[in-house]
């Protein structure tokens, strides 16, 4: 018997203002009824016991791919900026659903506890996300005097913001990365950054000014994650390699945060990383910082590759369950582990909300959303669809593509732009060297859309398409030349 979880339409899709902010309830959206298999009940007076061994074999890996989602999600929602991650969404599986009786009393969440079946881990193919399912995650900036991972503690501003959206149409996960800064209309306050809507009214709050603002999107979950885990989770993993572009330095002496990291490669430890994550440079607002959290997430999926990490599980699953809160239910959680499990590499893409920073502002950090032109993004990354509109095509001679030299070969930028431009892209224009030698050609999508860059690729004839916001930001694409280059 397969149980499938669907979102049911919402008609209206405007937040009650007078609602009170749900923790992990169940009553903001109905989904279909699960039923669990015949030999099992479920009882939601119990905790369940550790996670299976088959798990551990799952599709022959010596690591599930399943976890590996889960565990690189987690550490980038973790960051302290914008990105991360991406992906924090499955690590609500070990949420408050399963925590026991003394970490329920230290978080202050009341409730009774939920039992699993005793199968269901072992039978958590059956579940299926049927319809596209939207998921608001936000890391939320530390609350001073409260105990991390209690509910005063989720009260702050988010530092991070991502909208999530997860289509078993496409079998694809696209995730819209909202910088902190971004300037949105919170009702009763007027104009204001994003990140003070959950300081505001919570996550009610922080739903619905995200919804109105990219045409009343649907978002049918939260995700709200504190700070304090990500130092936590890297040191359980022994560290990760990272490429430092350039030396970074900071002190702060009233918080006594600094930061002091040199330029190359690295195994950073848990406080290194945090200092990665929140390293941000004079006058160039939030997207840099969230072009490093990005390349952090990178680095913790290729670390959770490794089968050393097994035998870490139990500590990362204990320091990553205390830090969420969420409204996701048992059986959706169910869903969204099996859909990943079969998610392709090229079919997870994250983008920027696009947006400029505006020197005429009073707060030159300001974000201010363009979504001009943006059919495509809007339908791909929120589900919206804008009547009597269509997606703007873009001729290949409008699209600005930088190129870097990451082959520390001379003269490779000249040639590709030069064999570009005889293949019809006018605007290819020289960038700054990437200063990391590379061997395979890399040709990052800026804007989300990864047509684009397959006709890039097809026009060189190599190169791994990558959808992300990790290259020249004032690109549509960027092609970081490597060795295979001729």
């Amino acid at each position: 018997m397969v149980k499938q979880v669907e979102r049911k339409d919402n008609q209206d899709t405007d937040w009650s203002e007078n609602q009170e902010a749900p923790s992990n309830s169940e009553e903001s959206l109905n989904y279909g009824t699960v039923n669990y298999s015949d030999n099992s009940t479920a009882n939601p007076g119990r905790t369940h016991g550790s996670i299976p061994s088959q798990l551990y074999q799952r599709l022959g890996l010596s690591m599930p791919r399943w976890l590996f989602w889960i565990l690189s999600i987690a550490v980038g929602m973790t960051l302290s900026g914008l990105m991360v991650s991406a992906l924090a969404l499955w690590t609500p599986l070990w949420s408050s659903v399963d925590r026991a009786d003394d970490e329920l009393q230290l978080s202050g969440k009341e409730g009774e506890k939920t039992q699993l079946p005793a199968d269901l881990w072992s039978n958590i193919s059956q579940y299926k996300l049927i319809r596209p399912m939207n998921i608001l995650v936000m890391g939320i900036e530390p609350v001073p005097g409260t105990v991390d991972g209690s509910p005063e503690s989720f009260a702050g501003k988010s530092d991070t913001m991502l909208l999530i959206r997860l289509n078993p149409e496409d079998k694809s996960m696209r995730v819209l990365s909202i910088p902190r800064d971004t300037m949105i209309s919170i009702p009763e306050k007027g104009l204001n950054k994003v990140s003070q809507a959950n300081a505001q009214g919570g996550p009610v709050l922080s739903n619905r000014v995200i919804s109105r603002t990219l045409n009343n999107a649907p978002i049918d979950r939260y995700i709200r994650i504190s700070t304090s885990g990500l130092r936590q989770l890297v040191d359980q993993l022994g560290g990760v390699e990272v490429f430092v572009p350039q030396a970074m330095n900071y002190k702060d002496t009233s918080t006594r945060f600094s930061i002091n990291l040199v330029k190359g490669w690295q195994n950073l430890n848990g406080e290194q990383a945090e200092q990665f994550a929140r390293f941000r440079e004079t006058n160039s607002g939030d997207l840099p910082r969230v072009q490093r959290q990005q390349a952090l997430l990178m680095a913790m999926r290729e670390k959770l590759s490794s089968p050393t990490v097994v035998t870490r599980l139990p500590q990362l699953i204990r320091v990553m369950r205390k830090y969420f809160d969420t409204n996701l239910k048992l059986e959706e959680m169910m869903a969204l582990v099996n859909f990943s499990s079969n998610l392709e590499r090229d079919n997870f893409q994250m983008t920027i909300l696009p947006g400029i920073f505006s020197r005429l502002s009073a707060d030159p950090n300001s974000y201010w959303i363009d979504l001009t032109g943006q059919v495509k993004l809007l339908n791909d990354y929120a589900g919206v669809g804008i009547a009597g509109m269509r997606p703007l095509v873009r001729p290949l001679p409008n699209l600005k593509v930088a190129i870097q030299n990451a082959s520390n070969k001379p003269g490779v930028t000249e040639k590709v732009i030069n064999t570009l431009k005889q293949k019809g892209f006018a605007k290819a224009y020289a960038s700054t060297d990437w200063s990391d030698t590379q061997r395979e050609t890399q040709i990052i999508v800026q804007r989300g859309d990864r047509e684009l860059g397959e006709q890039v690729q097809k026009a060189l004839g190599l190169g791994h398409v990558e959808v992300a916001a990790t290259g020249d930001l004032e690109s549509d694409i960027t092609i970081r030349v490597g060795k295979d280059w001729k």
